[in-house]
């Protein structure tokens, strides 16, 4: 009988010992069930992937107490950003990347969330309200976008084992040289924003109109001392020249790892693929001139930002919030320059000593003198890209070039037809 009790009581013992055991596991799991499951998704440029994974880790981390985050990443080019956000706004991911003058139109359309979050921090960390870059991201006294570099322009990046300081002042200089080596070099004239560099060297502009939806382009001019046709015969004249090649940044990555191109016009985002296959030989400066006649011209650039959004439709708009923050904020700017070469916004960053490093950033610095800012419609993108097209094949056909000039302004400058203009 005694030793039934004792089993009996050994039993009680074992039964309180787990429940003892199992209550605090039970209380763990429901604090656990607490925390909330956020998803999150979030474009950026192909190129920007590995690197943005890595500050979406850190943004995990960091929140880990507050919230089990999913985050999904894909790729998305920064200049054609707008066009896919504003064709479906609620498929758009809750953070997007776009270039500075994307803004407008998407501002527009709807399709970014104000900022409310650690606005006036976000204003004085990149210069304060008046800062270009600020102006660019706001609409009246409200903030629209969160500044992420200062880098979309073009400047000149070359091999220093062929050309000497007295070369890279003139493209034609540079074509002689390279012809010479039978090497590259290399200007994407099938875009208009490089195609802009000698229009605007040129004293010619195309600018977008306060509706945000036409522009305003005089490239094919027939007065004043440079005319349309005279610019168009210049590039002509260089894109059938032995040393010269117009490609897309893929076939230039190509193109200088198997040692064809020996200079490129480009911009901060390629630095890294110079910088390892030239080596000692890296170097980067201002845009050269070109020749119209026998005048040297300075071959101009358009200068922006890149920018991060959340979209207006997003279901997590303050976790949203802070993961475009995050993404955009000093550290994660140094962190940009220091792997990318991207120009940053914040001016804590702008007084780094990487700053002072970076030859890409110090030759952007050096175009600035010659930028303007990037502010076209739409409407510019295709036609420049179809004019240039032509020009860089050695205008095949031989179509009258005032008449190509004509084609291509009347198109710029078109109202957009009603069915095309975005809501």
């Amino acid at each position: 009988m005694k030793t039934r009790r004792n089993i009996f009581k050994r039993c009680i013992s074992l039964l309180i010992c787990i429940v003892m055991f199992t209550i605090p596991l039970l209380s763990c799991e429901n604090k656990e069930d607490e925390i909330p499951q956020i998803k999150l998704s979030l474009w950026c440029a192909k190129d920007d992937i590995p690197m943005v994974t890595e500050m979406v880790d850190s943004f995990k981390k960091k929140y880990s107490k507050e919230a089990n985050f999913t985050i999904t990443i894909s790729s998305q080019d920064e200049s054609t950003c707008k066009d896919i956000v504003l064709k479906n706004i609620d498929g758009a991911a809750d953070v997007y990347c776009f270039a500075s003058d994307q803004f407008d139109a998407l501002y527009k359309g709807n399709a970014l969330l104000k900022i409310t979050d650690e606005k006036e921090s976000i204003i004085e960390e990149n210069g304060g309200k008046d800062a270009t870059v600020v102006r660019c991201a706001s609409a009246g006294d409200d903030l629209y976008a969160y500044p992420m570099t200062s880098s979309n322009g073009c400047f000149l990046y070359y091999n220093a084992e062929y050309f000497s300081d007295d070369d890279i002042t003139s493209l034609e200089r540079m074509l002689d040289v390279a012809a010479e080596k039978n090497k590259k070099v290399v200007v994407n004239l099938s875009s208009g924003w490089y195609l802009y560099s000698f229009f605007k060297g040129a004293g010619l502009n195309v600018e977008m109109n306060e509706d945000g939806e036409t522009n305003t382009c005089n490239w094919n001019s027939t007065e004043g001392k440079y005319k349309g046709v005279d610019v168009a015969r210049a590039i002509l004249d260089i894109s059938t020249d032995s040393g010269f090649l117009s490609c897309d940044d893929e076939k230039l990555k190509t193109e200088v790892k198997n040692g064809n191109v020996i200079a490129a016009v480009n911009g901060t985002w390629n630095s890294s693929l110079f910088k390892e296959i030239w080596k000692e030989n890296y170097k980067a400066d201002k845009l050269p001139t070109y020749k119209i006649g026998d005048d040297e011209l300075q071959m101009c650039s358009f200068v922006g930002y890149k920018m991060a959004g959340v979209s207006a439709k997003t279901d997590q708009p303050e976790w949203a919030m802070k993961l475009a923050r995050w993404i955009t904020n000093e550290e994660n700017q140094l962190k940009r320059l220091k792997e990318r070469g991207e120009a940053p916004t914040n001016v804590n960053v702008a007084d780094s000593e990487e700053m002072e490093n970076s030859q890409a950033i110090a030759a952007l610095i050096k175009q600035s003198e010659y930028g303007y800012l990037q502010k076209v419609a739409e409407s510019f993108w295709q036609p420049s890209y179809d004019f240039g097209t032509i020009m860089s094949a050695g205008n095949m056909d031989g179509v009258d070039l005032q008449e190509l000039l004509d084609i291509m302004t009347e198109k710029i400058t078109a109202k957009p037809k009603e069915e095309n203009i975005e809501k």
